[in-house]
């Protein structure tokens, strides 16, 4: 019986490959990266390292872990919707807040400020990219993932 571990491990790499993309976008289009933005990359690491643990675990956790990275998958989704709405709606900003003074307090974004620290506005437009926004693009990638993920963990039910 084929097993859902290729799927487990392109998801994994696919996932740490959108934050290597969202590092791009901060550190060469000097993109920074507000709030909501840094949400979703710690979601995409989520599901980024539970896909890969899980596709270097025995079989009969993949059910399991699948599952637990399809969760961390909608979470990324809910945050990235969320995004989108705020970009909506101007009046609103997620700016310097309780939201960003928390986050940039976790230990991840005192060690490595380069990638998990919030400097920028929710509401801030940069250029699309292929015609849509950086939430827009996150949205899709995490609505893929949970879909594979949510495969991955039904095929090992059979």
């Amino acid at each position: 019986m084929k097993t859902s571990k290729p799927v487990l491990v392109a998801v994994g790499v696919l996932a740490f490959s959108l934050i290597g993309f969202a590092l791009y976008l901060q550190h060469v289009k000097f993109e920074l990266p507000c709030p909501l933005c840094v949400m979703q990359r710690y979601a995409f690491a989520t599901v980024g390292l539970i896909s890969l643990i899980v596709a270097a675990l025995p079989r009969s956790v993949t059910k399991i872990g699948a599952s637990l990275g399809a969760l961390a998958a909608l979470t990324g989704a809910g945050i990235a919707s969320w995004h989108l709405w705020v970009k909506a709606h101007p009046a609103i900003s997620c700016g310097i807040d309780p939201l960003e003074t928390s986050l940039n307090k976790i230990v991840t974004a005192e060690l490595m400020p380069y990638v998990f620290k919030a400097d920028g506005l929710c509401s801030t437009e940069y250029e699309p990219i292929l015609g849509l926004s950086t939430p827009q693009w996150s949205l899709i990638w995490f609505s893929i993932f949970a879909i594979l993920l949510i495969w991955a963990a039904l095929r090992q039910s059979r």
